[in-house]
């Protein structure tokens, strides 16, 4: 009997060295690699290699908008910021837009991001990487017609969005939340954008 438990104990013992040998060797616990994280130490070099994109399919199936983590700064989780692609059926690649800062610390992250029902267009929010302006979730939307970006401040004005949520009515009436005058934070207002008329109103180079 004795045996036998010396036995199990050398096999624990190896496969904890073992375990041990395979971990990063800044210690046990695993690197943070989401949750839009703000690290006081950095993360190993080459760490959370498998962070998952996120994939939002258009309702017709044709197009496919690709949110993808842009690992640039190592003291911060790698979805601090983002990149968004979008790709057909097929997945050629129509176009994309970085919202990542060269030192990872000044771009956005999307917070929240939809397809409109007829498919036509993809609306996404943000949030600043720094913490900059924590009141406003600046709103950017692709136009499947003219396959481009644009800023959704643009339709309404130059007006910021104060929130993240968004809704859509009818088939590309977006839904979203802004101030009533200029600096009044606390005065929020709903404001609804036809985003296909909105788009024809934009000049052909805005985004």
């Amino acid at each position: 009997m004795q045996r036998i438990r010396s036995s199990l104990f050398s096999r624990s013992a190896l496969a904890a060295a073992m375990l041990t040998a395979l971990l990063p060797a800044h210690g046990m616990a695993a690197a943070p690699c989401s949750g839009h994280q703000i690290l006081t130490t950095p993360r190993p070099e080459g760490s959370c290699l498998r962070v998952e994109q996120k994939i939002y399919p258009s309702p017709d199936k044709a197009l496919r908008a690709v949110v993808l983590p842009v690992d640039v700064s190592l003291y911060a989780t790698p979805d601090m910021e983002s990149r968004v692609v979008i790709r057909t059926s097929k997945g050629d690649t129509s176009t994309s837009k970085d919202y990542s800062s060269p030192r990872g610390a000044n771009g956005y992250y999307v917070y929240s991001a939809k397809w409109s029902p007829d498919s036509q267009f993809f609306v996404l929010s943000l949030v600043s990487s720094g913490g900059h302006s924590p009141w406003s979730f600046p709103m950017w939307v692709y136009g499947r017609k003219q396959n481009r970006f644009a800023s959704f401040s643009d339709m309404i004005d130059g007006k910021p969005t104060l929130s993240g949520d968004f809704s859509f009515s009818g088939p590309h009436t977006v839904i979203a939340t802004t101030w009533k005058e200029s600096g009044a934070l606390e005065d929020k207002v709903t404001v609804s954008v036809d985003l296909e008329a909105a788009f024809e109103k934009l000049p052909p180079s805005s985004e």
